[in-house]
C-alpha cells in the first residue's frame, strides 16, 4: 500500500485530482445535491440549525479530499455521529458541540499517528457483510417518512414520481453514460414539478437554507477542566464511531473501485477535517457510505469528485438556494432508494443456508443489533465480538493429545498438537491421568504452540501434579516464542508453586 507522502511525490496524488476531471466534476454535482436534505434531516436529529449540518458538509467533504486516504469517498455531516450529540445539545448548547467536534478531530488524528487504523484487519466479512446490509435497511427506512405525506393526493403524486426518478435512474444509462442518471433524474423532476405546480415536498420545506459564506469563530465555552470532562467522553464517542464508520466505508469502496487505500491517513484526514470544522460552526462528521456509493456509480473516482461536492454544495445553498429550494423530494428519496438497493448485499440471503452457521449468525447479529439500536458502531461491535468467540471456539476444537506408554509401563510420553490457549485448556487438562504410577512424564509439544498466561498456568499445574506424584517430568519441543513466555510466566520450578496455584 503506497503511503500519503509516496503518492505526493511519485505524481500519484495528482492523478488522484485529475485523472478522471469530467467524471469527478458531474459526479460531484449529484453527490452534492444529495447531500442539502441528508445534512438538514442530521442537523434537526442533533438539534442544532440547518446551517451547522451544512457547512459542516461544506468543509468536512473539502478538507478530506485534499488529506484523506481513501479518493472518491464523500464524508461530511452523519446521522452516526449526530445522535451522539442530542443530549450535549440539550444540556449545554451549541458552542459545547463546537468544541466536541474540535477535540474528536484531535483523537482522530491521534488514533491515525499511532497507527489504529490497521484494527480493520479484525473486522470479519460476515461483519462487513452485515454492516452494509444493515446501513442499506436504515437507508431506506430513513425514506419512508417521504413516502407517507399527509394527504391523499400527495402521497399518489409522490409515489408517481419516486417510480419515475427510479425508472430514469436505471433505465437511463441504456442512452448514454455520459451524463450520471442520478442527476438526470433530478432535472427532470425539478422541471416538472415546477412547471406544473405539483404538490410535493422540496428541499426548501426541510428548512431554512443559510445565505452567507461560513466564518471563523471560536467556540464560546470557558477554558476550565470542567468543561473539558463534560465534552471529553462526547468527543471521544464521536472520534470512535466516526473512524469506523470512515474506515468500514473506505474498505467498501476499495472494493467497489478495485483500488487500495491508506487507512491511517484516512484517520488522520478526518480528524483534520473535524478539527478545522469545528472552528467554522460545523458539526462533526465522518465517512457516508450511501453517498459514498452514489459518487462511485455516477462515476466518481478521484480526489476532485469530492471537493467538487464540497464547494458545489455550498455554492448550491448560499447563492442558488431559491433553484435548490424547489428540488421535490421524491427525486432524492429515488436516489436513495436506488442506493439502498445498491447497497445491500443480496446474495447473503442465499449464502445463508451455503456458508458456515456461525459466519451466519455473526452477519444476521451485526444486522440486527443495528437496526435494534440504530447505531453502527454496536452492530459492528457485536459482529466482532462474536467473530472472535466463534473463531476462539473452533480453533480450540483443532486440539488433540495423545500418550504413549514406554514397554515396562513406568515411563509415558504425551504428545500435545494445535493451539494452546484459555479456550483449549480445560480439554489439556483432562487429557492427563495423575493417578497412573508413572516413574517419568515426557510432555512433548513440538507440534503445539502456547499462546497466554492461562495455558502456561494450565502447564505448570499439569508438571506439578505430576511431580507431587513422586514422576520426573520433562517439557520438551518448545518452539522459541513459547519457551519465552513459558521462561517469563511459568512457575513450575518455584518452590511452593503448586500451594500458590491451588490457593493455599
Amino acid at each position: 500500500m503506497t503511503s500519503f507522502t509516496q503518492r505526493l511525490t511519485n505524481g500519484q496524488y495528482q492523478q488522484e485530482w485529475f485523472g478522471n476531471v469530467k467524471g469527478d466534476i458531474l459526479s460531484g454535482i449529484v453527490v452534492a445535491l444529495a447531500l442539502i436534505p441528508e445534512a438538514i434531516a442530521f442537523s434537526i436529529i442533533a438539534g442544532v440549525d440547518p446551517k451547522i449540518g451544512l457547512y459542516a458538509s461544506f468543509s468536512i467533504a473539502c478538507i478530506i479530499a485534499i488529506v484523506g486516504g481513501r479518493p472518491g469517498m464523500i464524508s461530511a455531516a452523519t446521522a452516526a455521529t449526530a445522535v451522539l450529540m442530542i443530549t450535549l445539545v440539550k444540556d449545554h448548547g451549541l458552542q459545547y458541540l463546537l468544541a466536541t467536534t474540535v477535540l474528536a478531530g484531535i483523537i482522530q488524528v491521534s488514533a491515525g499517528l499511532l497507527k489504529l487504523g490497521y484494527v480493520m484487519r479484525f473486522v470479519s466479512r460476515s461483519v462487513m457483510t452485515g454492516f452494509v446490509n444493515a446501513l442499506a435497511i436504515l437507508i431506506f427506512m430513513a425514506q419512508l417518512p417521504e413516502l407517507m405525506p399527509s394527504n391523499l393526493s400527495s402521497m399518489w403524486l409522490t409515489y408517481a414520481m419516486v417510480a419515475g426518478g427510479l425508472a430514469i435512474i436505471y433505465l437511463f444509462p441504456y442512452i448514454t453514460k455520459a451524463i450520471p442518471s442520478p442527476l438526470v433524474c433530478i432535472i427532470v423532476l425539478t422541471s416538472l414539478a415546477v412547471y406544473f405546480g405539483l404538490d410535493v415536498r422540496s428541499v426548501g420545506d426541510m428548512g431554512e437554507l443559510p445565505d452567507t459564506l461560513p466564518v471563523f469563530l471560536i467556540p464560546d465555552i470557558p477554558l476550565t477542566l470542567e468543561t473539558l470532562w463534560i465534552i471529553l467522553p462526547y468527543a471521544i464517542a464521536v472520534a470512535a464511531v466516526g473512524l469506523l464508520e470512515s474506515l468500514m466505508t473506505e474498505t467498501i469502496v476499495d472494493e467497489l473501485t478495485d483500488t487500495t487505500s491508506d487507512k491511517n491517513q484516512e484517520c488522520i484526514g478526518q480528524g483534520i477535517a473535524n478539527f478545522c470544522t469545528g472552528w467554522i460552526g460545523g458539526m462533526a462528521g465522518c465517512a457516508m457510505i450511501g453517498q459514498s456509493i452514489i459518487n462511485v456509480k455516477s462515476g466518481g473516482r478521484g480526489r476532485l469528485s469530492t471537493f467538487s461536492a464540497g464547494l458545489l454544495l455550498l455554492i448550491l445553498i448560499v447563492f442558488i438556494g431559491d433553484f435548490v429550494k424547489q428540488i421535490p423530494m421524491p427525486a432524492l428519496v429515488a436516489i436513495m432508494i436506488m442506493v439502498s438497493i445498491g447497497t445491500f448485499s443480496w446474495s447473503s440471503i442465499k449464502n445463508l443456508k451455503e456458508h458456515p452457521r456461525a459466519s451466519s449468525i455473526v452477519m444476521l447479529a451485526t444486522v440486527f443489533t443495528v437496526l435494534y439500536t440504530h447505531n453502527l458502531a454496536i452492530g459492528v461491535f457485536v459482529g466482532v465480538l462474536l467473530s472472535g468467540i466463534f473463531f476462539a471456539w473452533k480453533i480450540s476444537k483443532i486440539f488433540r493429545i495423545t500418550s504413549k506408554a514406554s514397554k515396562k509401563g513406568k515411563e509415558r510420553t504425551y504428545l500435545v498438537e494445535g493451539q494452546l490457549f484459555f479456550a483449549s485448556v480445560e480439554d489439556f487438562n483432562a487429557s492427563f491421568d495423575f493417578k497412573e504410577a508413572l516413574d517419568k512424564v515426557t510432555i512433548d509439544v513440538s507440534n503445539a504452540h502456547i499462546w497466554d498466561i492461562s495455558s502456561v498456568t494450565a502447564l505448570d499445574m499439569v508438571v506439578l501434579k505430576f511431580r507431587r506424584e513422586g514422576a520426573e517430568v520433562d517439557l520438551i519441543g518448545m518452539n522459541r516464542a513459547s519457551e519465552t513466555l513459558v521462561d517469563k510466566l511459568g512457575v513450575h520450578n518455584e518452590p511452593g508453586a503448586l500451594e500458590r496455584l491451588l490457593g493455599h
